[in-house]
């Protein structure tokens, strides 16, 4: 059993969580507060780690992160345009634009098939200069996306709870609400799409720079990733404030990354982390219906009181 659950695997589950974090931030934006399936993720995530890893490429490692963010604004104003104004269903708008991101993503890795950054400065290797003779030592990857994690946490919870982030979340709970309090909802829309696709590509340029290389296929199944940290975090915090159920979305994908990882570490087949990944979401869905349904049977089982069904006291 300890050799199970290793400080290093604690290490990289963290790592890789506060990553993954970021794409899960952004399908909460998506599903939770606009109520919106956006099925663009897997392209948007391999967007981000292209374009990242070919500024990274050219030199620019800081860079990196805005030309990605950038990049993941465009593709979130493109899905939006499909579904406010040329009226395709949100679903139908994702697909489209993922299929469609396959081609602009391989044509900004040069027509590769694959990018690799070994030789080039990146954030964690210039951090890791410094780490050597800091307190943090070989956790600087952590303590570098942990801070971003933490920053983009604090903003997006401030920032859905100014004006324009309320009149997004209301847009969410009931549109035509919305379209009657004058408030414009292809506008909002527009605005959490691209927020939401900002963080994705970010997480992909991030995840580009840590394991010095991206794939054109880097991006497939991030919906059930996302999806799974997600409702991970949904079921482990519950309802709250807004500052708490961001708090609880990155709790939910460190756990996740950690299941995965003490799931690997059992012998499980690399092959088999796609099946892992629906098994682990299936029953993160499916865990708030089985708890409501075992508290009805067991209300069911308890004694009736001496007054009969209704409870009442006899006299």
């Amino acid at each position: 059993m300890s050799s199970i659950f290793t400080l290093s695997i604690l290490q990289s589950a963290l790592e890789l969580g506060c990553i993954y974090a970021l794409v899960a931030l952004a399908l909460f934006i998506s599903f939770s507060i606009l109520n919106i399936a956006d099925l663009s993720t897997d392209g948007c995530f391999t967007l981000g780690c292209a374009v990242g890893a070919v500024v990274t490429i050219a030199g620019h490692p800081f860079l990196a992160f805005p030309a990605a963010m950038a990049a993941g604004v465009c593709s979130g104003f493109v899905t939006a345009f499909l579904q406010t104004r040329m009226g395709v269903p949100s679903i139908l708008a994702g697909i489209i634009v993922n299929t469609g991101l396959y081609t602009v993503n391989i044509a900004v890795m040069g027509f590769s098939s694959n990018v690799n950054l070994f030789g080039c400065d990146t954030v964690f290797s210039l951090a890791k200069e410094v780490s050597d003779a800091a307190w943090y030592g070989s956790w600087h990857k952590i303590v570098i996306v942990a801070a971003v994690v933490l920053i983009i946490g604090v903003i997006l919870s401030w920032f859905l709870n100014t004006r324009l982030g309320l009149s997004i979340r209301a847009t969410g709970d009931n549109e035509y609400m919305v379209r009657a309090s004058s408030i414009n909802p292809v506008f909002t829309i527009t605005v959490g799409l691209c927020v939401a696709n900002s963080l994705t590509a970010l997480s992909g340029a991030i995840l580009a720079q840590y394991q010095k290389s991206c794939d054109i296929n880097l991006g497939q199944g991030m919906v059930t990733i996302a999806l799974a940290s997600l409702i991970i975090g949904e079921t482990l915090i519950g309802k709250g404030g807004m500052f708490k159920r961001v708090a609880g979305v990155i709790l939910g994908s460190c756990l996740y990354r950690f299941i995965v990882a003490v799931a690997l570490r059992m012998s499980v087949p690399a092959e088999c982390l796609k099946l892992v990944s629906a098994l682990i979401v299936a029953f993160a869905i499916a865990f708030p219906y089985l708890k409501g349904k075992a508290s009805f049977y067991r209300a069911r089982r308890m004694p009736v009181g001496i007054g009969g069904e209704d409870g009442e006291d006899e006299c």
